[in-house]
């Protein structure tokens, strides 16, 4: 363990020290992972939520904790109507169905950031029985010798697996392939998400780490009634359901990834198509091909797409529904 924590350390130096690591940017901009709300993705929205409130300010404690929103602002359809969770505080969500693994992202955190660049942040955890969470391998890249103002700027491309990386009404997408095989964790039937604030303080007494010991910098102090991680909803991609319905079957994939001004569907079933949709991170439906006969192979052209990030939604004969993720690059 004392290994896995220095290398990590190591790791996270080097990565800060070379500047590399740049993670997806803003929403709207090629290669983002930003989802809309509307997006056709989305299969269902939390149906219940606990609020633990923390601190207007963690480093004086006389100021009392936060009180904007409810948790009821958790529930349902993201629609910018939220709950400010403080310094440290957390909401723990539940679902009508639980969420489950299937071929890319799974779920999607809210939060309600003004612009590309006043984020707050938080770690996101899941379990399986509601008591025994797992949190997903956070990196922040952000520099932690200045402290960022209440209202200072962040980069998203220096930001991974922290909700509240993209701007009000695009959720950040989480992939819970990421901790399988976590013990105690069934990533198939994931009944509780639980949402943490990030204590933006750069001060060791009051820090939050990523995964490689580096003190996450967002704005800090927020003592306001609306303090800290303000979580708008949690939008379900993947049910036990759906994570079957849609799991690509063998025979099926899109090849190259990334691709540039066209894309192979791979179907070596033969199996008849209905209808192939492309959609873009906002939701909307930029292509449509189908239907089409039994074949191993279709070229579908790109040409008229900018890079970033798709969803290729395969409606088949038999097989039903099936979703693809699709990269494309310029």
């Amino acid at each position: 363990m004392r290994f896995f924590l220095f290398w990590n350390l190591i790791i996270g130096c080097l990565l800060r020290l070379a500047g590399w690591g740049q993670f997806p940017p803003p929403a709207g901009q090629p290669g983002s992972t930003a989802i809309h709300k509307d997006s056709s993705v989305f299969v269902g929205w939390a149906t219940g939520c606990t609020v633990l409130r923390g601190p207007k300010n963690i480093a004086d404690l006389s100021l009392g904790l936060v009180s904007y929103g409810d948790s009821t602002k958790a529930l349902g359809v993201a629609d910018n109507s939220v709950v400010s969770l403080g310094d440290g505080g957390q909401a723990v969500l539940t679902f009508a169905h639980p969420i489950a693994d299937g071929p890319g992202w799974d779920f999607a955190v809210f939060e309600n950031g003004f612009s590309d660049t006043f984020l707050e942040l938080a770690f996101v955890e899941v379990s399986s029985d509601g008591e025994h969470f797992v949190r997903f391998p956070a990196t922040s890249l952000t520099q932690d010798s200045v402290q960022v103002g209440p209202f200072g700027s962040l980069d998203a491309t220096q930001i991974d697996n922290l909700a509240g990386k993209y701007r009000t009404l695009y959720g950040t997408p989480f992939d819970l392939q990421v901790l399988a095989g976590h013990p105690g964790l069934n990533v198939q039937a994931i009944t509780h998400v639980r949402v943490v604030d990030v204590v933006g303080s750069i001060q060791p007494a009051f820090a939050s780490y990523d995964q490689y010991g580096n003190a996450v910098n967002d704005p800090w102090p927020t003592p306001f009634e609306s303090g800290g991680f303000d979580l708008d909803a949690v939008g379900v991609i993947h049910t036990i359901h759906t994570a079957v319905q849609e799991r690509p079957p063998v025979f099926l994939n899109l090849s190259p990834q990334p691709a540039r001004d066209f894309v192979i569907l791979m179907n070596s079933a033969a199996t008849p198509v209905q209808a192939i949709h492309i959609f873009n991170g906002a939701g909307q439906k930029v292509q449509s091909f189908g239907p089409l006969p039994g074949f191993s192979q279709h070229w579908i052209p790109l040409n008229n797409l900018p890079a970033g990030w798709y969803f290729a939604k395969i409606t088949m004969a038999q097989e039903g529904e099936v979703v693809l993720k699709l990269l494309i690059s310029k």
